[in-house]
């Protein structure tokens, strides 16, 4: 049970991939946990959209921790497959 178990700063350290495409998408920005329940709902990533401005909102990317494939060493699988249009 002990090897399942990862920090908080692991994760934030471990790189996101599309398990789909291959996609690189980058390193968890935060994540929604519901208190109640004591669990991750959801991680999110910075929006792979280079339009900034300082009026603009920046839309992150919020992928529910359902869609999580696999958690390795150093990557975490996705499935990206509801993602593409926001990528």
């Amino acid at each position: 049970m002990e090897g399942d178990l990862f920090s908080l700063v692991n994760l934030k350290d471990m790189e996101i991939i599309d398990a789909n495409t291959g996609t690189k998408l980058g390193f968890i920005k935060d994540l929604k946990i519901n208190c109640d329940e004591h669990r991750i709902m959801s991680i999110i990533l910075p929006s792979q959209t280079s339009k900034m401005s300082l009026f603009s909102k920046n839309e992150d990317i919020e992928v529910p921790w359902k869609d999580i494939k696999k958690i390795g060493v150093d990557v975490i699988l996705i499935d990206g497959g509801k993602l593409s249009d926001k990528v």
